[in-house]
């Protein structure tokens, strides 16, 4: 019984080490991550590419409601993956944080700065009685002196910067297509087929331009861009990855 009411102190208390150096919570957080629907980072030659399944839980619910992918600033998008309420939280933190650089140095704050500025607080959240951690990971993407950047941010508060990874539902299953798949030099028109391959290889259903958000940020005009279901739709058909409308309609008859 002693050993059970030790191992319950080490799981529900959020400043204690177990004896193997692990925090709990921070692994539940984790687990929270996975649950969440997958999001994935690109970053192309000329800029940077996010993308995430947004498929609606129900038929009743608006699309345009599920939102998986953010503005930050002019030159920087945020994706997320796990408790929606978390994500919201923490962008509004970095929209915020990337306002005062504006108007305290006069410049857009950098890609690299912005995210550690967010892991910083998340980590906060790691070592602070009487709180939980964020149960949300983020892709942050932007354009920083010229350089298309791509960080990750975890539950611990740790950033991590990519050439392109995955977040979410299947992470594993969608590093190893873009590890395979993945090229240096690609181009952004590249990085958004690439991204809605990868999603549609841990898809059950076929994809729809209402079922999926991307947004890119290019070298050009360091400018975030949400890409509308109707481009959506060409490259899914660009890429053979549109459902079809006539086999549905052909089902619905029988």
């Amino acid at each position: 019984m002693q050993g059970q009411a030790q191992q319950q102190a080490y799981d529900r208390g959020i400043t204690i080490f177990s004896p193997d150096g692990r925090l709990y919570q921070v692994e539940y957080a984790r687990e929270a991550v996975k649950r969440g629907t997958a999001s994935v980072g690109i970053r192309a030659e000329d800029g940077v590419v996010l993308a995430a399944d947004k498929r609606a839980r129900s038929p009743l619910m608006k699309p345009e409601s599920v939102e998986k992918i953010h503005k930050a600033d002019d030159h920087i998008g945020i994706a997320s993956a796990g408790h929606v309420a978390d994500a919201r939280q923490l962008i509004d933190f970095a929209r915020r944080q990337a306002q005062v650089n504006r108007l305290r140095y006069g410049e857009p704050v950098g890609v690299e700065s912005l995210t550690k500025e967010i892991t910083d607080h998340i980590q906060q959240y790691t070592q602070v009685g009487g709180a939980r951690p964020f149960g949300v990971a983020l892709i942050v993407g932007g354009i920083e002196d010229g350089e298309p950047r791509v960080f990750e941010t975890d539950p611990s508060g740790t950033p991590y910067e990519w050439q392109a990874l995955s977040i979410g539902a299947n992470r594993e299953d969608l590093r190893n297509y873009l590890e395979e798949h993945y090229e240096e030099g690609l181009s952004t028109e590249e990085a958004m087929g690439l991204a809605l391959e990868a999603l549609s290889e841990v898809t059950d259903e076929e994809m729809t331009p209402k079922g999926v958000a991307m947004a890119t940020v290019e070298v050009e005009d360091e400018e975030l861009h949400e890409r509308t279901p109707e481009e959506l739709e060409a490259i899914l058909e660009e890429h053979d990855l549109l459902e079809d409308a006539e086999d549905d309609a052909d089902a619905d008859e029988e």
